[in-house]
């Protein structure tokens, strides 16, 4: 079953957000750099393009991401239109104050007393909004914490003036389309944890790190043997670990937030889960399965 996760508070933000769009002049989209695709909200597309506002959007978090994929990413985003893609990461000071500066190119008539520019930050919960917003305000505005939906409500701020930014909730979309989003949503933490179960993530995370970072399992983990699978790995964590249970079976659950908490952590490395052409064949795949889905109900 895919993972699904829209709290009530969201239809309301979600309403508000719509509303602050009118009057806005760039939209800027807080990604994870290990996600960029799954961590994009479609309503944000959505409601950007039907008013046709400026794009920035910013991948968050990129001390934690494969350089390398990082810049493909920004390749990719770069070509859409009205856009502009960056990589970012807050523990660097001066990298956030970039932001605003790009905004205004994005938007060159606006920026003065008589027509301030107008920001509105979005993205999914957990992403490193309020983190990002404290750091281009510079001073302590938005709760931060390492779980999902920590601001609750809409804000705006004054920079100066001839600058306003709209900081806004953390926000999901109300069905997630792509079953493996929701998974890479979960392993990032940007889903809560009542949505998912622990150890399916972590089997998802493990079949990623062994296909395309197994030298990360090999130096965490000392893991010798690399022919195996996802529940291979996690016993072999439970048992590097010691986490066995008291009728001497092996503490999954344990081993699962183990592998979780050192990718999240950027313990194992530098990691992105997803490529722009690993995103566009899974989109292509699930399109060819959801048409052989109908044309069999048609057959029926």
């Amino acid at each position: 079953m895919s993972i699904q996760w829209f709290p009530g508070h969201m239809v309301a933000a979600q309403k508000k957000a719509a509303e602050t769009m009118e009057f806005t002049d760039v939209v800027i989209e807080v990604l994870d750099a290990r996600i960029p695709g799954a961590s994009q909200n479609p309503m944000v597309k959505e409601l950007g393009a039907a008013r046709q506002r400026a794009h920035l959007k910013i991948l968050n978090k990129s001390d934690l991401a494969d350089p390398n994929i990082t810049e493909q990413w920004i390749q990719y985003f770069n070509k859409i239109p009205q856009t502009k893609a960056v990589a970012i990461s807050c523990k660097k000071v001066n990298e956030p104050k970039k932001i605003l500066a790009l905004c205004k190119t994005l938007a060159p008539h606006r920026g003065d007393t008589l027509k301030p520019l107008r920001m509105m930050i979005m993205g999914v919960p957990n992403v490193g909004k309020s983190t990002l917003m404290n750091a281009i305000l510079n001073r302590r505005i938005a709760k931060v914490g390492d779980e999902p939906a920590i601001t609750k409500q809409q804000q705006r701020h004054q920079i100066n003036d001839h600058m306003i930014l709209v900081d806004t909730p953390g926000m999901m979309w109300p069905k997630i389309r792509y079953p493996s989003d929701g998974d890479l949503l979960a392993i990032n933490n940007n889903i809560g944890k009542n949505a998912y179960f622990e150890e399916e993530v972590a089997e998802k995370l493990g079949a990623i790190l062994l296909k395309d970072y197994p030298s990360v399992l090999q130096a965490r983990y000392k893991l010798e043997n690399l022919d195996i699978d996802a529940i291979n790995l996690l016993e072999y964590i439970a048992k590097k670990k010691g986490f066995p249970l008291k009728n001497h079976l092996l503490d999954l659950e344990k081993a699962s937030t183990t592998l979780l908490n050192d990718y999240r952590r950027g313990s194992l490395g530098r990691i992105t889960l997803e490529t722009p052409s690993s995103r566009e064949l899974m989109i292509k795949n699930n399109n060819n399965s959801l048409d052989t889905d109908t044309k069999k109900t048609n057959d029926i």
